[in-house]
C-alpha cells in the first residue's frame, strides 16, 4: 500500500508533514552530520533579526521535569551575514527552506523580509510575533489583535512568499489571536511558541536563569500545545504548523488530528539529532498500521 505524505502549508509544498522548530536546529548545519535534510519536509531557521542580537546573559538554560526553560534571547549574527553563510550554504541542501523573522519593532520585520524577499532560497516567511514591541512598552505583539493586525498586515503587503505566523500561549484567548492574523494575511499559523515559566535552586535561593522567568517547551508543555492547536483550528480556515513537546511519529500524529496540517520538532533534537526524520519514519508506521493511504486525512480526524 502506497503512502501519500506531501501537504501545502498555504502554497508551500511540503513532501512530508515535518518541519524543525526555531531556535532548535540553528540553520541545520550541524545536524547535516546526521541526517540527510532534504528528507524534511521544510526546514525553519532560527530566528533572523536586522542587526546582530547578542541574546541574554548566561546562565539561560535550566532543564526542567519533562522539559527545559531558555531565554536564549534570539540570538543570532543578523540577516546579512545569515544571506552570507548560511542561505548560501542551505541552497544547496534540497529542502524548502521557512525563515523565522524576528524584530523589535514593526519597521525591522519588513527590514528583514526587504532583504530576503529576492533570495530564491527562501521559500516561505515565519513571522515570530512573540518577540517584545519596544514601540508598546516591550508587551510581545503576539499578545493583542491590534498589534497582530498591523505587524501581519505590513508583513503581508511586504512579500509574495508564504506568509506563516508564530502565535505565542501567552495569552488569554488564542482563536482571537488566530483570527486577527488570518484576517490580515497570514497563509498559515505555526502554534506553540514556549510558555513562560521559572526555576529556583532552593539551596541557593537563586533563579535557575539570569533573567528569571524563560519559556518552557518539550513534553512537559505538549497538553497546552494540543489544546491550542484543536482551538485554533476551530476558529480559522487557515492550515496549522503544530509543535509543542513531540518526541515520537505518534506525538505528531496527535497534533495532526487536533487540526495540524503539518508539525515542528524543537526540543527533541536537543535529546536526538536524528528526532526529526524518526518522527518521519513513525508517522509513516502509524499510517501503515492504521490502514491510512494519505497522511491529509489524519487532519481534523479527532472523533469527540
Amino acid at each position: 500500500m502506497s503512502l501519500a505524505m506531501g501537504v501545502s502549508l498555504g502554497g508551500l509544498a511540503m513532501k512530508n508533514p515535518v518541519t524543525t522548530a526555531s531556535g532548535t536546529f540553528a540553520s541545520g548545519r550541524e545536524y547535516a552530520d546526521f541526517i540527510d535534510l532534504s528528507a524534511l519536509g521544510a526546514l525553519t531557521t532560527k530566528g533572523v533579526s536586522l542587526h546582530a542580537w547578542a541574546g541574554n546573559a548566561t546562565p539561560r538554560i535550566a532543564e526542567t521535569p519533562s522539559g527545559m526553560l531558555n531565554s536564549i534571547g534570539l540570538q543570532n549574527p543578523g540577516v546579512q551575514a545569515f544571506i552570507d553563510s548560511d542561505l548560501a550554504w542551505l541552497s544547496t541542501q534540497g529542502v524548502p527552506v521557512i525563515v523565522n523573522v524576528s524584530g523589535h519593532s514593526i519597521e525591522e520585520y519588513l527590514a528583514v523580509i526587504a532583504l530576503l524577499e529576492p533570495q530564491d532560497a527562501v521559500h516561505a516567511f515565519e513571522l515570530n510575533i512573540s518577540c517584545p514591541n519596544v514601540d508598546a512598552g516591550g508587551m510581545a505583539f503576539g499578545c493583542s489583535t491590534a498589534n497582530v493586525e498591523a505587524v501581519v498586515a505590513k508583513a503581508r503587503a511586504a512579500t509574495k512568499k508564504p506568509l506563516i505566523v508564530k502565535l505565542t500561549p501567552n495569552v488569554t484567548d488564542i482563536a482571537e489571536i488566530a483570527r486577527s492574523a488570518e484576517g490580515a494575511g497570514a497563509d498559515a499559523l505555526s502554534l506553540i511558541n514556549t510558555v513562560l515559566g521559572m526555576a529556583i535552586d532552593a539551596h541557593t535561593r537563586k533563579p535557575r536563569l539570569a533573567r528569571v522567568v524563560g519559556g518552557l517547551s518539550g513534553p512537559a508543555i505538549k497538553p497546552i500545545a494540543l489544546r491550542l492547536v484543536y482551538e485554533a483550528y476551530r476558529a480559522v480556515a487557515i492550515p496549522l504548523i503544530g509543535m509543542g513537546g513531540i518526541m515520537t511519529g505518534e506525538d505528531a500524529v496527535e497534533f495532526l488530528l487536533a487540526g495540524a496540517s503539518a508539525v515542528a520538532v524543537g526540543t527533541a533534537n536537543f535529546v536526538n539529532p536524528r528526532a526529526t526524520v524518526e518522527v518521519i519514519e513513525g508517522i509513516e508506521r502509524y499510517c501503515a498500521d492504521n490502514g491510512v493511504t494519505d497522511v491529509k486525512e489524519l487532519i481534523g480526524g479527532l472523533l469527540c
